[in-house]
């Protein structure tokens, strides 16, 4: 089993200038803001989830690898490496997430995560797969108002379409955690919506544009997704303050937390940072193999 992270730092000033040239606006900061949790993010793997195999960081290109990363055991795929070029540059985890499936050597399972989802406790290989499955909280909505839901929406009907089921009013939302993912599903998935998920698919993020939650779907409506939750806490840095959420790294009381980012001042990022890092530092004090 293997895991894969999307990644990027804001803070690189070739990537930033790339960004506002196509976006035509300024860089939006707390989509792309840099906390430094990454390297915990990577500690709480080999801690909590030790029967990972190889880890892969997804990134634009290598001025976007870290210093301190340790490339012989931190697998690092370019966005060129399986993203068509005429959707480079990316600046979409939508679109980046279409072609995870494309990582040469990548496991049959694999969990996906966002840099913002951190593994807090010890977990086993059941609480992601069983059976040749995933195992994934799914929820039924109706409404799909903002752009996200949109894209919800617009991945549930592509997945029931490429399993020729008919269209719904309703669609299917996977829990906002990290995410198991079957290769072989992904690349059904795509073969049969390919030209469907290119047009769909682009630079920058607009509301029909499918996400990693069309493969998740699809798993669901094959019968390859057990609907059973995982572990986790959704914490919004705009309700709790960088103490509570410091209490909460330091005594989780689930497996995972998925930490949002939202708009705050400079002084308050910075207080905010320090606290996290702090209480990352103590939950995970040691360097993992990914870390030179």
């Amino acid at each position: 089993m293997d895991a894969v992270i999307t990644y990027v730092d804001g803070l690189d000033g070739v990537w930033r200038a790339d960004y506002e040239k196509f976006a035509g606006k300024p860089l939006l900061e707390k989509r792309f803001r840099d906390w430094g949790t990454l390297k915990y993010l990577l500690r709480g793997i080999e801690t909590c989830l030790p029967f990972i195999e190889n880890v892969w960081l997804v990134v634009s290109s290598d001025s976007q690898v870290p210093a301190w990363a340790d490339r012989k055991n931190l697998h690092v795929v370019l966005h060129g490496d399986i993203i068509p070029s005429g959707l480079l540059p990316v600046f979409n985890s939508c679109t980046i997430e279409m072609f995870l499936h494309r990582i040469p050597g990548l496991a049959e399972e694999f969990i996906y995560f966002n840099d913002d989802m951190f593994p807090l406790a010890v977990c086993r290989k059941e609480d992601f797969f069983r059976d040749g499955k995933g195992v994934m909280g799914m929820s039924w909505h109706l409404f799909a108002g903002n752009m996200y839901k949109k894209q919800c929406k617009a991945s549930s009907d592509m997945a029931r379409k490429a399993l020729g089921k008919g269209r719904s009013p309703f669609f299917v939302r996977p829990q906002h955690i990290c995410s198991p993912m079957l290769k072989s599903a992904s690349q059904d998935c795509f073969r049969v919506l390919e030209a469907e998920i290119m047009a769909k698919s682009s630079r920058l993020r607009r509301p029909e544009n499918p996400n990693q939650y069309l493969y998740l779907d699809y798993m669901y409506f094959s019968g390859r997704m057990i609907p059973e939750r995982i572990s986790n806490r959704h914490i919004s840095q705009g309700v709790y303050s960088g103490a509570q959420i410091a209490e909460f790294i330091r005594r989780p009381a689930t497996s995972f937390a998925c930490i949002n980012d939202v708009e705050m001042t400079d002084e308050k990022y910075l207080q905010m940072r320090e606290e996290m890092l702090a209480a990352f530092e103590s939950r995970f004090p040691d360097k993992s193999r990914f870390e030179s």
